[in-house]
């Protein structure tokens, strides 16, 4: 239930399965939703799929369906709990919560000015026996995004609607060989074999043709690692990109170089970088290196990191070459190189 102003309750719908869009460089900041005056404030609760018992410190996940703002990625208490105002022009969110390698379904929520929003997310700690599938509905000649179109899996009960940007979320979907529907007016359908692994998220970029004759329907998918997405990986390799914050290393990029240490391959795909994981700029005015923060798995180790990890055992790398690019959780006056082992 919603509280509004003067103690008016009203009911929050919470949809399961429908697409986000993360397209801002901005976060809500969290606050008590007292403090939020005009804005509407979002009280998050993790359980486990219980309900009975709150999970401390799950990470919750937000992204903003229709304000231009990057998700928010946000520690719950002791208490399983996250308070938080919601931004002016953000009406609506779709949120999930991670704890390990356990996540919780994708909810919906619909934001109001000045009313109070609570959600409960609830874990699926058993063993995972699902995969889902995100995606983004473009025009084939165009590549603009295409809004409302309708995709579903015929195997399973229901369907989802791209938003404007065109990206949808399909989540709980039985581990195996499924048939993705798209459709819209005024494009010709399309049925595409995906293949859903247990307890991975599969990526799809899908091109619809206006004309089946003159251009085939696209698809493009590529697997994403759930661990990697659970520690924020591929958001803010998105970001980064986008934004030009970091160089982003991946398993198709270990494949390529087969490189014999992790920090050879930093240093040849990384400019400015040394193989000692130096930053090779100037920094504080003195032409001289500055050595990296390096992390693996989230955890500080100093300086020799090819004596803790093999380039077959990396996932994903992520390389910053100053303060001001390098993420909070990161932290490296002269830059950080953040390492994820698969």
């Amino acid at each position: 239930m919603d509280r509004g102003p003067g103690g008016l309750m009203v009911s929050t719908v919470l949809l399961v399965g429908l697409g986000a869009d993360p397209t801002s460089a901005l976060q809500a900041t969290a606050q008590p939703p007292e403090d939020c005056g005009d804005r509407a404030s979002l009280a998050v609760t993790v359980r486990d799929d219980s309900g009975q018992i709150p999970i401390p410190n799950a990470t919750i996940v937000l992204r903003w369906m229709d304000a231009v703002r990057r998700p928010l990625r946000e520690a719950a208490d002791t208490d399983g709990e996250l308070l938080l105002c919601v931004p002016p022009d953000a009406t609506a969110a779709t949120l999930w919560a991670e704890f390990g390698d356990a996540s919780s379904a994708e909810a919906n929520v619909a934001l109001a000015p000045g009313y109070a929003h609570e959600v409960e997310l609830r874990l699926l700690l058993q063993e995972v026996k699902t995969g889902r599938l995100i995606g983004r509905v473009m025009d084939a000649r165009t590549n603009q995004p295409v809004a409302a179109a309708e995709v579903s899996v015929p195997s399973r009960a229901g369907m989802v609607s791209s938003n404007r940007r065109g990206h949808f979320v399909l989540s709980a979907l039985p581990v195996g060989e499924h048939e993705l529907a798209v459709r819209h007016i005024g494009y010709a359908p399309l049925s595409h074999p995906v293949t859903v692994r247990q307890g991975t998220t599969t990526e799809i970029e899908i091109g619809l043709s206006a004309d089946p004759v003159e251009l085939a329907p696209l698809v493009a998918t590529v697997e994403r690692s759930r661990r990697l997405e659970i520690k924020g990986f591929y958001e803010r390799k998105h970001w980064g990109e986008l934004l030009g914050l970091g160089t982003f290393i991946t398993v198709e990029d270990i494949e390529r170089w087969r490189p014999l240490r992790v920090s050879h391959l930093v240093s040849m795909l990384v400019p400015s970088v040394g193989p000692e994981l130096v930053n090779r700029r100037g920094f504080s005015g003195l032409n001289r290196t500055c050595r990296m923060a390096v992390y693996l798995d989230g955890f500080a180790v100093g300086r020799d990191l090819d004596s803790f990890v093999k380039p077959t055992e990396v996932g994903g790398i992520e390389v910053y070459k100053g303060l001001a690019s390098t993420p909070a959780e990161f932290a490296g006056r002269c830059g950080a190189v953040v390492v994820w082992t698969k």
